[in-house]
């Protein structure tokens, strides 16, 4: 886990394994993507397969990289701890349906003081 957690500590390889969700890249696509020097991001993408977050192959002369999330999953169940055994998106989840309820609630009341005010009239 503290691999994982290294690897994730630098901005740029978060940032590729944000690229990486949406499918297979060779590493020039990559490189292409940032400011920085082709080396440097090979060692990042380097960081990334030494801590089992990506994974590479050799197709022709291309590297391409795959995103592996089975790493992840371990630091988040890790994580899970901390927000008392509950995803911080369940929380958000119960929180939206709260909301849609008292949202709900509120246009029902006010609907039916207007069907009120239009029988009195």
């Amino acid at each position: 886990m503290d691999e994982v957690a290294g690897a994730i500590a630098d901005p740029v390889r978060r940032e590729i394994l944000v690229m990486l969700r949406e499918g297979r890249m060779s590493a020039g696509q990559i490189a292409g993507r940032f400011r920085i020097s082709r080396p440097a991001v090979s060692r990042h993408l380097r960081v990334l397969r030494e801590g089992g977050l990506v994974h590479d192959e050799l197709v022709g002369r291309q590297r391409l990289y795959e995103l592996d999330t089975g790493r992840l999953h371990e630091l988040a169940e890790w994580l899970d701890q901390f927000f008392a055994g509950r995803p911080a998106w369940e929380r958000r989840l119960d929180a939206l349906e709260t909301e849609v309820y008292r949202t709900r609630r509120e246009h029902r009341t006010s609907g039916a003081a207007e069907d009120v005010k239009e029988d009195t009239a």
